[in-house]
């Protein structure tokens, strides 16, 4: 039988960071900018309509005695009997944290998927970095980017995973402090427990997570039939079927029980889950967690199960 699947070499920096502004580019400003006005009434996020520090102008209103007069807006006190105080909205920018696991596991790709696990993993990381840079919010890497709030946050990413890449397993956040948010991009193969074991801490530290599952199509239909070598990516040992078509429904139950419990044991924490294929669009998954980080509803699975 021909092989279904391959080990990919990891995708550089830059070459994903043109992917991933294509995939931005799927997401109408329209969406993006309604997700942003909709964070205006959710606390911790910038731009809540509070008046305070900030750049953007919200309102005229009245002058009142003991305030400072270098508030003053005196062209428009001018155009009447009274004296106008000029207001800005509040704002605060919101840091968010984005990581993607790039354990040996990421690297497959098979012929029913666009692109390596690793590869679409990388795109999500830094379009979402381009979307919330965008928003305004402060953008950071576990142990590769302090939190910078720029336009350019995205190129900044990349250009510092071209000097410290990314690695396996869940990051390390000792230096993550305060209220924050944390997106984990990766396959998640090892069983529920194990994966919880690591993010039960980050949850009880105050983290908001958000969880994205990378799979490859071959990974779940499992389309192996007749004697077939399997070589597990992480350690190198090797598992040969002599009918793997016979191992298919319990192979199939097993795997999605285990993004079921998954799931579900982050949900119990309070945070979300979404589960995205490499035969879909990147976009489609953006469009979730975005809406999640921006406090809204959406569905917990996309391009999951058939």
């Amino acid at each position: 039988m021909a092989s279904i699947g391959q080990i990919v070499s990891p995708t550089p920096g830059n070459d994903a960071l043109s992917r991933a502004r294509s995939r931005a580019a799927l997401v109408p400003d329209c969406l993006v900018e309604a997700k942003r006005i909709a964070n205006t009434v959710i606390a911790g996020w910038h731009g809540r309509r509070k008046r305070g520090i900030g750049e953007n102008f919200w309102q005229f209103r009245p002058y009142s005695e003991g305030e400072s007069l270098s508030r003053i807006d005196w062209r428009r006190s001018a155009r009447d009997d009274h004296t106008y105080i000029r207001d800005h909205e509040w704002e605060a920018a919101h840091t968010i944290w984005l990581w993607a696991d790039m354990s040996p596991s990421m690297m497959y790709k098979s012929t029913y998927g666009h692109v390596s696990k690793e590869g679409r993993a990388l795109v999500l990381m830094l379009a979402l970095a381009e979307i919330l840079a965008r928003s305004g919010e402060r953008i950071g890497c576990p142990g590769i980017m302090e939190p910078v709030s720029a336009r350019n946050a995205a190129e900044r990413l990349a250009a510092a995973l071209t000097h410290t890449p990314l690695e396996g397993g869940l990051p390390q956040t000792a230096m993550i402090r305060g209220w924050s948010d944390i997106v984990l991009i990766g396959d998640f193969l090892d069983d529920a427990d194990s994966v919880m074991s690591r993010i039960g801490p980050l949850a009880r530290r105050g983290l908001r997570g958000h969880v994205v599952e990378v799979a490859d199509p071959a990974e779940e239909i499992f389309p192996y039939s007749g004697r077939t070598e399997f070589t597990d990516p992480e350690n190198g040992s090797k598992l040969v079927a002599g009918r793997a078509e016979n191992l298919r429904e319990d192979y199939r139950r097993a795997y999605l029980a285990r993004r079921e419990n998954l799931g579900q044991s982050l949900r119990h924490l309070g945070w979300t889950f979404v589960s995205h294929r490499t035969d879909r669009l990147a976009s489609e998954a953006l469009v979730a967690v975005h809406m999640y980080l921006s406090g809204m509803p959406a569905k917990a699975t996309l391009g999951g199960q058939p």
